[in-house]
């Protein structure tokens, strides 16, 4: 039996577990992965590449945690309501010009996704 330890746990975004389950090729994977590799391409609204670099803007605002980050990049919400649902459960008070600049943000990342 083959024991494995985990090394370190990160959150990682949709689009970024696409790219990861597609790199180990399909015919690889056991049936939970494929499972997650179709539930990834579903649901993927950017692709890794971008992702990655929309989470690392997203983090340098100093305003997000990790995890709400990838959250965000996740579900790339598109009004300050949908935003607020991210930040904590209510708990962060941000103003609405941040949120208004996270916005923009993600809308310059979806518009290059959509050209």
């Amino acid at each position: 039996m083959v024991r494995k330890r985990i090394l370190k746990i990160q959150p990682v975004t949709i689009p970024q577990v696409k790219a990861l389950l597609e790199s180990l090729g399909e015919e690889n994977l056991d049936q939970f992965q494929r499972r997650s590799l179709d539930y990834a391409a579903k649901f993927s609204k950017i692709d890794a590449e971008k992702a990655e670099k929309l989470l690392a803007e997203l983090k340098e605002m100093e305003l997000l945690d990790e995890e709400e980050a990838v959250q965000i990049v996740n579900c790339m919400p598109k009004s300050i309501e949908e935003l607020r649902v991210f930040l904590a459960g209510g708990r962060k008070i941000v103003e609405t010009a941040k949120l208004e600049s996270i916005l923009s943000l993600l809308d310059k990342y979806r518009k290059k996704e959509e050209d």
